[in-house]
């Protein structure tokens, strides 16, 4: 029994070495003129539906300017690079190395510019990479596309009547400038991106894309490139009405979590009558409807979306849905706050846990920016009166300036900054955080109720006249006919 034990221990230690080696088959290397002590990270979208970042890995840039991630990929995936705000997309194929090179760059952009409206790209160069490697391609290919358009943009451009002989035109340059090759997925992805130009330019149907792309073949949940254009394909088809079916009954339907009549209902469009097909359309149109709140309840949708995996036997399916409704309920009403711990003025650190049993106002801002410091000067003008009426609200201001001491001298050294007498931290380039509350735009407020839970989906800001009539303020006792009608 002894040895029998023995023996299983040592297939058990052989196969978790296999397994943990298989798990990184893909290592990027790095260097970055004027990065180090950065941190790094490597992402991927679990799937092109929901597109939930997943991390893959993660390491803080050397002294001497380098670092190493590793990865897993068994097809060509898209994978971000990111450091602080700024990120590049590049695709990694399974067992080939990376070595990428980031010349010097300005990290202060993002206090010039909103860099989440408008995107500053990381500047990302691949070094020593053979002739045949992927991205290499498709940066040939995509260059090809952008000459051909910048050389012929009016009879591309929208405003005025696209012309599909110049469309044509671009195919013949693609097959001749780049030409299919023996890699199947970069074959794929010009077939795909000059499929989505040519349905968004209006030249071909979605009954004729589909009748060549989709029907009568299998989905391709692992292809990214597949993924992206069907979801290009089917975008607002079902959840703003079809053809058949006006949006308000399908809103009904949703609303009643009647699961099986809408999704027969969608097989009345021949282009859904296969059952695969529909019901993935039928998750995207799902996920759209969550935020048309004219026709959809959006607690209601997300218990279909519950239901239409729940009662699939497509275990993709299954995955999407689970997905989707953890996307959806991450920032909704309800929902757990992240927790963090940040430096306050004086380089102490503060924890959010620490504030629970507390209405916490949690102010995302920058303190040189205009509208930032309007909504600050509103929360000091009813602070007193807010933490007066009600000894369990907390005003929290999160400064996202990247100095520390710029935070310091508003409020220590100059004289408004003595009226801004409430918790203020440092968000200590914690740009995660920012992530994962969804911080976009400064100001950018939060509120937190006492459970440390997220009161609203979008929080009011200061100037909305939220701190006069707050949740944490008692509600008003009436008796019988003397309560208003719109709180009976």
């Amino acid at each position: 029994m002894n040895r029998l034990v023995s023996l299983l221990s040592i297939v058990l230690l052989v196969v978790g070495a296999t397994q943990l080696e298989a798990q990184t088959n893909v290592t990027i290397r790095g260097e970055v003129v004027n990065g180090a002590g950065k941190e790094v990270t490597l992402y991927k979208y679990s799937d092109m539906l929901t597109r939930t970042e997943v991390i893959v890995d993660h390491t803080v840039i050397s002294a001497g300017r380098t670092f190493e991630l590793k990865a897993f990929a068994n097809y060509p995936t898209m994978m971000m690079l990111q450091i602080e705000n700024y990120s590049q997309s590049f695709f990694v194929e399974p067992g080939r190395d990376y070595e990428v090179y980031v010349p010097r760059f300005d990290w202060d952009v993002n206090e010039k510019k909103n860099v989440f409206l408008s995107p500053e790209v990381l500047p990302l160069e691949f070094v020593n990479m053979p002739a045949d490697e992927l991205n290499g391609m498709i940066s040939n290919f995509e260059a090809v596309v952008a000459d051909y358009i910048d050389a012929h943009r009016v009879y591309f451009d929208a405003r005025f009547r696209p012309q599909k002989r110049y469309f044509d035109s671009l195919e013949l340059e693609v097959a001749k400038k780049a030409p299919d090759t023996r890699n199947e997925f970069f074959n794929r992805y010009k077939r795909y991106q000059l499929a989505s130009m040519k349905y968004s330019l209006h030249f071909s149907t979605r009954r004729q894309m589909v009748n060549r792309y989709i029907k009568g073949q299998p989905i391709m949940y692992y292809d990214d490139n597949y993924m992206a254009f069907f979801t290009t394909l089917f975008a607002n088809c079902v959840s703003k009405g079809t053809n058949k079916i006006p949006a308000w009954l399908l809103g009904h339907w949703v609303n009643t979590l009647n699961v099986k009549v809408y999704l027969d209902s969608l097989g009345t469009d021949t282009l859904l009558r296969n059952e695969q097909v529909r019901e993935l359309v039928a998750l995207e149109a799902l996920q759209e409807a969550y935020y048309q709140n004219r026709y959809y309840e959006s607690d209601k949708v997300v218990k279909m979306i519950e239901m239409v995996g729940a009662q699939s036997k497509f275990p993709e399916h299954k995955v999407l849905a689970e997905r989707l409704v953890a996307s959806l309920r991450q920032q909704e009403e309800g929902s757990e706050v992240p927790a963090f711990e940040l430096p306050d003025l004086d380089k102490r650190m503060v924890r959010l846990e620490d504030m629970k049993g507390k209405w916490v106002y949690l102010a995302f801002v920058r303190v040189g920016d205009p509208n930032c410091l309007a909504e600050i000067e509103t929360m000091a003008h009813f602070k007193d009166s807010v933490y007066a009426k009600n000894k369990n609200v907390e005003f929290v201001s999160v400064c996202c300036d990247r100095e520390f001491q710029k935070m310091y001298h508003f409020l220590k050294n100059t004289k408004k900054g003595q009226k801004y007498n409430w918790t203020w931290l440092h968000f200590n380039g914690n740009y995660k955080l920012l992530e994962r509350y969804g911080v976009v735009s400064y100001p950018h407020f939060i509120l937190i109720n006492p459970e440390g839970q997220l009161q609203y989906t979008v929080t009011p800001p200061p100037a909305s006249g939220i701190l006069l009539h707050g949740p944490w303020q008692p509600k008003p006792q009436y008796q019988n006919d003397d309560q208003p009608f719109f709180l009976r």
